[in-house]
């Protein structure tokens, strides 16, 4: 009986490109199509109760999509140069921004100082695969421990049901010989090739009812 294949399989670069890209638009196109709507009720009833509503639901929609975008702009883009490093306050922004449009509260727990580019996305996607642990609701907690030579990561999620994202089985490993990576899954897979570049070894498991992930440096050989 052949083993099954288990190494690790890097996604071509222009392939990884344009999946995020669907990504984050598959995540704006639910608020910008509400502000459409939205324009539409303004257009077709001139009624001050539905303006009332209209207006509530563009502000509310346009809020969520600004928040998206800025999230996506620092989880999955440059965010600055090949070298930058980014304060730890202004990922907690955008966090904070992006989680007010989920079903599950907050907090975040950290220092006040700067880490390198690819430390803080993996903190920002680290954070979508703890939202995805609980599909129902219920709380994350984000504790970012030690300097940014030696950081430890932990995300505690939760709620009704809590589990380990499906993403932990091969996205994250990046052991993904024989499956196809969508716009749904390419985000797991990201998470782990940012831990790879940043020497960080992401684990996830279940804690009584909550479902723990953690990032820590790996160990010099």
């Amino acid at each position: 009986m052949t083993e099954p294949q288990t190494e690790k399989v890097d996604v071509e670069a222009l392939d990884l490109a344009a999946l995020l890209c669907s990504r984050v638009c598959h995540d704006i196109i639910s608020p910008v199509g509400a502000i459409i709507n939205g324009l539409e009720v303004l257009d077709e009833d001139n009624g001050e109760d539905m303006k009332e509503f209209a207006f509530d639901l563009i502000r509310k929609s346009a809020t969520q999509a600004s928040a998206k975008l800025q999230f996506a702009r620092l989880a999955f883009g440059a965010a600055g140069s090949a070298g930058a490093e980014i304060d730890l306050a202004d990922a907690e922004k955008v966090a904070t921004g992006y989680m007010q449009g989920e079903k599950a509260t907050f907090s975040w727990e950290a220092p006040r100082i700067l880490m390198p580019k690819n430390l803080v996305k993996l903190i920002l996607n680290l954070l979508l695969l703890a939202n995805a642990a609980i599909p129902r609701g219920g709380n994350i907690k984000v504790v970012i421990e030690g300097d940014a030579q030696n950081p430890k990561f932990t995300l505690r999620s939760t709620g009704t049901n809590a589990r380990v994202p499906a993403a932990f089985e091969h996205l994250v490993p990046g052991t993904i010989a024989g499956l196809t990576i969508d716009a749904t899954g390419v985000q797991g897979y990201y998470t782990g090739a940012l831990a790879r570049a940043s020497g960080m070894a992401v684990t996830a498991v279940l804690d009584g009812a909550d479902a723990v992930i953690t990032a820590t440096k790996v160990s010099a050989a």
